[in-house]
């Protein structure tokens, strides 16, 4: 088994954080961990009603692994996931909590969308 990659608090850069949360996927990824004490890679199979296969779901966490924004741990065959939200914020300030702030906002915009295609649909018909 490979060994984990974990970078140290400074060698985690701005570019590597933005990189890591451009996917929506990771994005949606790390906010559920953000909000929640860890989970393990399996409670992610299912995002935004889209099912994840395991290999690509392994990719998004070994992107927000080595981009220092999660620390991950086996535990049998699982893997369990935990945010370094605390240690990001003592070297960016305000810099997580900015970022999924506006990926709350754009997630909200993206389900009152869908509601009005919903109902304008229903309308048409």
């Amino acid at each position: 088994m490979r060994p984990l990659i974990h970078p140290s608090i400074e060698d985690i850069t701005v570019e590597g954080i933005l990189h890591a949360l451009s996917d929506p996927v990771r994005a949606a990824i790390y906010a559920e961990l953000a909000i929640s004490s860890g989970a393990t890679c399996s409670n992610f199979l299912k995002i935004s009603d889209r099912d994840i296969p395991k290999s690509t779901l392994s990719q998004h966490f070994r992107a927000l692994r080595e981009a220092g924004l999660i620390r991950s741990e086996r535990q049998g065959v699982e893997m369990r996931n935990t945010t370094r939200c605390a240690e990001i914020e003592q070297r960016f300030p305000d810099l997580i909590s900015t970022i999924m702030k506006a990926h709350q906002l754009q997630a909200a915009g993206r389900v009152r969308e869908a509601k009005l295609k919903k109902s304008a649909g229903r309308k048409a018909s």
